[in-house]
């Protein structure tokens, strides 16, 4: 059974970096927003270890009004770990989630709660048009190829975290504590048969994005090895194949052995032998390694993030 507009509690959630001049305006648009919809609404805003001014920001915010709702973390934890620490505190019946640059519209939420009133639990904004610089679209094109190529599953690179989530589907993703955070990715893997509308994608406000193609890498890697075993697997592959090499050459050697076509071994032969087997086994040991790495990661047990303070939290 559907809420009726005027009775639905709405949360928005946004992750805060390098935002301090932001903030009071991504809070004025989102109250102009959600407030077309319903009175009942929240704004949590998560500072995340910003080195600018970002948490007076949001101070001052949650002091004109209440419905704004701060949390600062006790240091950088990460996008992803910001999200989560703001969904670990939303309350709404339904969940926005979306980025402070303001490139992903505050005036789109309208749209998202429009649709999730016809019966979905997971609404994803879809960019038609992504207002990025060429760098920025080129690296992220790679990293959402690199994705799909590595967990078999298909990978949008117009598609990021801004949506809006039914608070059975914040509930599951809350329960998900592994230590490696990436919310896109976890909202792939709990399900709810998740849709998607096209929305407007704007220029930054200002500022530039500290995603760069290094960051970008690197998450897809830890993504990989937090949600897909497949490199073990192209392992496994890559060792047959150089074995059935090795095995095929052995025979070659032996049957010119016993008919008399050998002299002295190539040394070159030898060389680039022990070169390539040295290196595959050396990656290998590295692949397998990381995996172990992020398995050491987890039986620590430590908290995904930790909070310094916060403002308008019960």
């Amino acid at each position: 059974m559907h809420l009726k507009m005027n009775q639905a509690f709405i949360s928005i959630v946004s992750p805060v970096y390098r935002a301090e001049s932001i903030v009071p305006l991504l809070v004025s648009e989102i109250q102009r927003e959600v407030e077309t919809i319903t009175n009942n609404y929240e704004i949590i805003l998560v500072e995340d270890g910003s080195p600018d001014n970002s948490w007076e920001a949001i101070k001052r915010e949650a002091a004109k009004n209440k419905r704004v709702k701060g949390i600062r973390l006790s240091r950088n934890f990460g996008q992803h770990y910001a999200i989560t620490a703001g969904l670990d505190f939303a309350n709404g019946d339904w969940t926005v989630v979306i980025d402070c640059d303001l490139q992903d519209s505050p005036s789109e939420i309208p749209n998202l709660f429009n649709k999730a009133l016809e019966g979905h639990k997971i609404i994803l904004a879809r960019r038609e048009v992504r207002n990025d610089t060429f760098k920025k679209k080129l690296s992220s094109r790679l990293f959402y190829k690199t994705l799909t190529f590595l967990t078999g599953v298909q990978q949008d690179a117009t598609i990021a975290n801004f949506g809006i989530y039914h608070k059975d589907v914040i509930l599951t993703i809350r329960k998900m504590r592994e230590p490696f955070r990436n919310f896109a990715a976890i909202v792939k893997w709990v399900g709810f048969s998740p849709i998607t509308i096209n929305v407007k994608h704007s220029k930054r406000v200002e500022g530039k994005s500290t995603y760069n193609l290094t960051k970008l890498m690197k998450l897809a890697v830890d993504t990989i090895l937090a949600y897909s075993n497949k490199p073990l697997y192209y392992i496994v592959g890559l060792g047959f194949f150089v074995s059935l090499l090795a095995f095929i050459y052995s025979l070659v050697v032996l049957i010119k052995y016993f008919t008399g076509g050998i002299g002295v071994m190539g040394y070159t032969s030898l060389i680039l032998s022990i070169w390539i087997v040295g290196g595959l086994v050396i990656m290998f040991l590295g692949i397998v390694g990381l995996y172990i790495g992020k398995m050491f990661e987890g039986i620590k047990n430590r908290p995904i993030y930790i909070i310094n303070e916060t403002e308008n939290i019960n």
